[in-house]
């Protein structure tokens, strides 16, 4: 580390999530997008023809956050939005050829950050850093629907 004391395991973690950031950013910014962006398109990648809501509850963010990220993407061609047909409020949302084209790769680059995260544990505390995470995730409320 920096030599600074941490002394809180959650400062720990926001530690470590920055450092998955920094790492991650080189790959991201040399697209032109911003880390919020990546994710969201790495999601519709994974999640064709979405509607909207869903998309904010992955990215544990509000509605309204989610649709001004959603339309600057869709600005620059990467996704598509449509009115679900009887719930104009309700919005499907694709990835475009561009958008896949351009986060190509994420999922191998995002693997390659993570191996680099966690170099310094081996298998088996990997595994049991995992565990500890998902027991306290699985505490954590997910995101409401709007």
């Amino acid at each position: 580390m920096d030599g600074l004391k941490r002394e809180s395991t959650l400062e720990l973690m926001r530690w470590v999530v920055w450092g998955q950031r920094r790492i991650a950013e080189e790959w991201i910014r040399e697209r032109g997008l911003t880390h919020e962006q990546s994710a969201v398109l790495a999601y519709l990648s994974k999640n064709p023809a979405t509607i909207q809501r869903d998309v904010a509850r992955a990215m544990r963010t509000s509605a309204p956050s989610v649709s001004r990220l959603l339309a600057g993407l869709e600005r620059r061609g990467l996704v598509e939005r449509q009115a679900q047909e009887g719930d104009t409020r309700s919005r499907r949302v694709r990835i475009t050829p561009a958008g896949s084209e351009l986060i190509q790769g994420f999922a191998e680059a995002m693997d390659r950050v993570e191996e680099s995260i966690l170099a310094p544990l081996d298998a088996a505390e990997q595994t049991r850093l995992r565990e500890l995470l998902e027991q306290l995730a699985s505490r954590i409320e997910p995101p409401r629907s709007p």
